[in-house]
């Protein structure tokens, strides 16, 4: 299992629509970027109005696959659900004590599921017993709701009236006391206000913090004048206890009316195993969660006539760019090209390209082309200035400096190179810039001068990948039988070896190395690719324009 995809398993009742049990944790594993393995023990025919009928899943069987599962996979986090009865409970208790006995414990978070959303009893009334004495003591947190921890502190004797944010502290500090090692008693049946709660941390009936992630309201007047019609007084509070510590913190955040709700309990405790299966602490671990449930409420649409599921993808943003893989190293690079074949094939397939190959190019073409290619170095080089100036660390700026660098040494080679074909370094000074260089020139610095220092990457990207690829183009297709490319005797040898040798090839390395390193760290929306895609056709339209204008001249 790689490093970053952590396995997590979760050992639950299977909700046939989708919203709830293992299907909502496996979604939820998912947008956490976990591996989800799954251990079903029970079956359930229900929808978002309920449950029309429950099918228990023998407990032999369930610790079968218990087994299966950690035998094989180095299982991080675990969640457990819908347990259905005693016999089930004991199964799955037994199987893990074994497990943690011998290969160690894994963060294991309870989900004292006993009624569903519309009222169907999903524990047997005689199980929660076994379920206090056998699945706390294993587990490091435990997520009732309200009506749950009602029914916990009732059966072991303790006040079990909830209806407060204090009573809410009461009662998570007793049950905390009932094995595991720490409560997170959800408030989403239980209204207070801001006062409320202001008034309950002031109390101090214990050591309390407050998270502030929805809930922070100091020099936030501008935000609350300009949403003031969306603003609501009403919260929930979620109560995490920390039986070490003797501390709990408080969880607030605004309270939504909405009816996708199905499947609430589940998603947020398989959040929790997945930050538990990170290694994040628990108290930033419970922040995590309850935030990436409240969203996924928040965001839902409507599905089915009664109490619909969550968003689980909320936060799962397809990425327009695929991943960087062994077989396609160049996925940007990959797309660009693709997206705009047409204008790419005329670039680095031009007439000028041909017939530089066949060794037929009129002399006055190409002289053309080097003279204004000299000048274009200078712009080239600028924007190379401009794109370490916009870097903002040092690996970045050398990179960019180095070749500003290599520029210059190239002008100087381009400068012998021209002299070869009877051009002085004079002339080529005073030889005018045709008015396709100082277009091309200008769009570089242009580019180079907004915002996105992307943008600028592309068009320094299109020149220096076009002229490798064309380079590699003719060396491949010289070396077929009977090539229409010349190689030996071609009176632009040294120009087709120089974009195809190992020189220009490892510039070409070094700059598919950066277009994509640097998209993978910011990857673009929709529509911040399609400027990249816009300049990157632009920059290939004003090459071949470069081409254009030489075979006009012949």
């Amino acid at each position: 299992m790689a490093k970053g995809s952590p396995a997590v398993l979760t050992i639950a009742g299977s909700d046939s629509s989708g919203g709830a049990g293992i299907q909502a944790d496996l979604k939820t594993f998912a947008a956490f970027g976990c591996y989800g393995a799954s251990v079903i023990t029970a079956l359930t025919a229900q929808n978002t109005i309920g449950v029309q009928a429950v099918h228990g899943v023998p407990p032999e069987f369930v610790s079968q696959q218990i087994n299966s599962v950690l035998s094989d996979i180095d299982v991080r986090g675990m969640k457990t659900g819908m347990l259905f009865d005693s016999a089930v409970i004991h199964a799955v208790s037994s199987t893990l004590k074994e497990h943690f006995t011998n290969k160690g414990v894994i963060p294991l978070v309870c989900d004292p599921v006993s009624v569903s959303t519309s009222g169907h009893s999903l524990l047997h009334p005689d199980a929660v017993d076994a379920m206090v004495d056998e699945i706390f003591p294993l587990s490091c947190l435990i997520t009732p709701n309200k009506s749950e921890a009602e029914l916990l502190l009732r059966k072991r004797g303790f006040p079990s009236l909830i209806n407060t944010v204090q009573d809410m502290i009461i009662a998570a500090q007793n049950l905390s006391t009932l094995g595991s090692k720490a409560v997170l008693l959800k408030g989403g049946h239980i209204n207070i206000t801001r006062d409320d709660l202001n008034g309950v941390v002031s109390l101090a009936v214990a050591d309390i913090e407050v998270n502030h992630d929805f809930i922070f309201d100091k020099n936030v007047e501008i935000l609350q004048a300009h949403n003031a019609a969306n603003l609501t007084n009403e919260l929930v509070v979620d109560v995490l206890y920390i039986h070490s510590e003797r501390k709990a913190i408080l969880y607030p955040r605004p309270r939504l009316v909405s009816s996708n709700t199905h499947g609430t309990g589940c998603t947020l405790s398989a959040a929790l195993a997945c930050a538990l299966g990170r290694d994040i602490a628990l108290a930033e671990a419970t922040a995590q969660a309850t935030s990436y449930t409240h969203l996924g409420i928040e965001t839902a649409s409507p599905i089915g006539q009664g109490f619909g599921p969550l968003n689980h993808l909320h936060s799962v943003t397809k990425s327009l760019i695929a991943p960087r893989t062994v077989g396609n190293p160049f996925p940007l690079t990959y797309s660009l090209i693709r997206d705009t074949s047409a204008t790419w094939t005329k670039y680095v397939q031009h007439e000028f390209v041909v017939q530089l190959g066949k060794g037929t190019l009129d002399r006055s073409s190409f002289i053309h082309f080097i003279k204004q290619d000299y000048h274009y170095l200078k712009y080239y080089a600028r924007a190379h200035a401009l794109l370490a100036a916009k870097s903002d660390n040092f690996t970045p700026i050398l990179a960019a400096t180095h070749i500003v660098l290599h520029i210059a040494k190239e002008s100087s080679m381009h400068t012998s190179y021209c002299a070869q074909w009877g051009i002085t370094k004079e002339e080529l000074e005073s030889t005018p810039e045709s008015t396709t260089t100082t277009a091309y020139g200008a769009f570089l610095l242009d580019t180079g001068l907004q915002g996105d220092t992307m943008k600028l990457v592309m068009v320094l990207a299109a020149c220096l990948l076009g002229y490798g690829e064309v380079g590699l183009w003719l060396k491949s297709e010289a070396q077929k039988p009977n090539s229409w490319v010349v190689w030996e005797g071609n009176p632009y040898l040294k120009w087709m070896e120089d974009y195809s040798g190992e020189d220009y090839q490892n510039a070409v390395k070094v700059g598919l190395e950066t277009i994509e390193s640097r998209a993978l760290q910011d990857p673009p929306s929709a529509a911040r690719y399609a400027e990249w895609l816009a300049v990157w056709e632009r920059c290939t339209s004003l090459e071949k324009s470069f081409w254009d204008v030489a075979m006009n001249l012949s």
